[in-house]
């Protein structure tokens, strides 16, 4: 752990990816079967026998306060790499849905995702959350972040495309990304405030 003196004065936000969940993403559904499969994947832990980086435990070490989504991978994944932590779970940081778009074949999930991503990018939300309410929706989570870390260092598990809606509303607020840790499972981004000129 390295903490300043005073942990407020250089704070980051730290923003992690969940581990991999419990769910096949090979499965072939058609449109309807992707929806339950979806379902299921949000009531879905962790699949066993993952432990978290190292960086990401000690990122989290530093943290003086942590939050999650409150689904169950994100959960799991906090508790993982902040074990004995306090967690304060937060639906604000719920991953934006995936309806998938109504047409015909049957696809692996994971091909349903892509086409399902893209189609609500696009404004075809079902009646679900839409891009829309979900942008705005990150952008009141960044301003939850920002405001926790004005006591220092704030972390967040996560999702990995809410983690991206968080990206753009960060640097809004002149926050930078000072270490890329990619978007595959347990990956981390640390974000500091710039400097003013």
């Amino acid at each position: 752990m390295n903490r300043s003196a005073d942990p407020s004065a250089n704070p980051r936000i730290i923003i992690a990816r969940h581990g991999e969940p419990d769910a096949d993403r090979r499965e072939r559904l058609d449109w309807r079967g992707y929806e339950r499969w979806w379902a299921g994947y949000d009531e879905a832990g962790l699949r066993a026998g993952q432990t978290p980086p190292p960086s990401l435990v000690e990122a989290a070490a530093d943290a003086h306060l942590i939050y999650a989504s409150t689904l169950p991978r994100a959960m799991e994944t906090a508790k993982a790499a902040a074990p004995g932590r306090e967690v304060v779970f937060d639906s604000i940081f719920v991953e934006a849905p995936l309806p998938p778009p109504q047409i015909l074949g049957r696809f692996t999930a994971r091909t349903w995702g892509v086409f399902a991503r893209c189609s609500w990018w696009l404004g075809h939300s079902r009646g679900r959350e839409s891009r829309g309410q979900a942008e705005r929706r990150a952008e009141q989570a960044a301003d939850q972040l920002i405001e926790a870390s004005r006591q220092g260092t704030v972390a967040l598990f996560a999702h990995g495309w809410f983690n991206r809606m968080l990206r753009p509303a960060l640097a809004r607020r002149g926050w930078r990304c000072a270490r890329d840790g990619g978007d595959w499972y347990w990956s981390w981004r640390a974000y500091t405030l710039k400097k003013p000129r």
